[in-house]
């Protein structure tokens, strides 16, 4: 396990999908935003290593269509979300007052479709290179003659506790920050930056 953490350390403390959400909604709602993010992106974790030790993943990544449509739909997920907080932030006025509620069914389907926690489950559910993970890197850490499911689990756990050690220490830092990020002009910022740092990774995926 510790073995396998330091292998994916350089990977997961590379700010990527997870980092720029957990910035994002820490910065608009404070530190349990972050901490959903965080669950979401664990929840992924597991799922790869589980769907790896099952062999299903490994039906993705040896067939390339199977792939390139993964690929594509994770990369259209960041890009679309990119684009949306990119139209949150054109949309944003530094001194416009709160949207009246309205529709209030309407935005409780909204909210739950941005909630965190599926954000940061798509994020890296919906990530190639994540499943490559548990496909290339981590069976160089399992014994082949006994069964995987139990072990590969178990590396999952070294990788959900390093990323959630990364996150977490982040959720803390952009906490501390809050009252100044949940300024609207900063608020817009940030989305902003997100959005296109988002929509980067989203492109970079698909061309990759």
């Amino acid at each position: 396990m510790l073995g396998f953490a330091l292998a994916v350390a350089p990977i997961t403390l590379t700010p990527g999908t997870s980092f720029a959400l957990v910035v994002s909604r820490v910065g608009a709602g404070g530190r349990r935003q972050g901490w959903w993010v965080i669950l979401g992106t664990v929840t992924g974790i597991y799922l790869h290593a589980a769907l790896a030790a099952a062999g299903l993943a490994a039906l993705v990544l040896r067939s390339s269509q199977a792939f390139w449509v993964v690929k594509l739909a994770g990369a259209g997920y960041l890009v679309g979300l990119g684009c949306w907080l990119l139209v949150s932030a054109a949309r944003r006025r530094p001194d416009a007052p709160e949207p009246p509620t309205t529709r209030a069914g309407w935005r409780r389907l909204a909210g739950r479709v941005r909630h965190p926690y599926l954000q940061g489950l798509l994020g890296n559910v919906l990530n190639p290179k994540a499943a490559a993970v548990y496909l290339t890197l981590a069976p160089q850490f399992l014994d082949p003659s006994r069964p995987v499911l139990v072990p590969m689990l178990l590396l999952a756990t070294a990788h959900a506790v390093l990323h959630t050690g990364w996150l977490a220490g982040w959720t803390a830092v952009t906490g501390a920050a809050a009252r100044l990020l949940r300024t609207e002009r900063v608020r817009r910022a940030l989305d902003w930056v997100t959005g296109g740092v988002l929509v980067g990774l989203g492109v970079r995926s698909a061309l990759n």
